[in-house]
């Protein structure tokens, strides 16, 4: 299997399958710090980081933000004083798609500067 932080991220086929549980369950050895969780019947990468501090985790969600800007792909990102929860899913396949955890590694990546 192909490292998923060196991978690039592809654009989605709208309308196209989500990957399965199965499928998904595959990368998550590559992200241990991550779940698949469930809202409003789509699955969803999450992962919370923990700061030191509210100015530490702000700056972290910028970097998110840039990240996602890269890509074009954008997760919900809750910021609060000394976290930050980061859901990544695709809105045009309805669940799940190989980017979601290409992004969730990167955002690891970020994390350990």
């Amino acid at each position: 299997m192909n490292d998923l932080k060196l991978m690039s991220s592809t654009i989605p086929k709208i309308g196209g399958p989500p990957l399965s549980r199965a499928e998904a369950e595959v990368y998550l050895p590559q992200i241990p710090d991550w779940n698949i969780i469930e809202i409003e019947g789509i699955d969803r990468l999450e992962r919370q980081y923990k700061f030191n501090n509210f100015q530490e985790a702000l700056i972290f969600t910028n970097r998110i933000g840039e990240l996602a800007e890269q890509e074009y792909h954008h997760p919900a990102i809750l910021t609060e004083w000394g976290k930050v929860k980061v859901n990544w899913w695709t809105h045009a396949v309805g669940g799940l798609h190989l980017n979601d955890f290409i992004l969730a590694a990167k955002s690891d990546q970020i994390y350990e500067i």
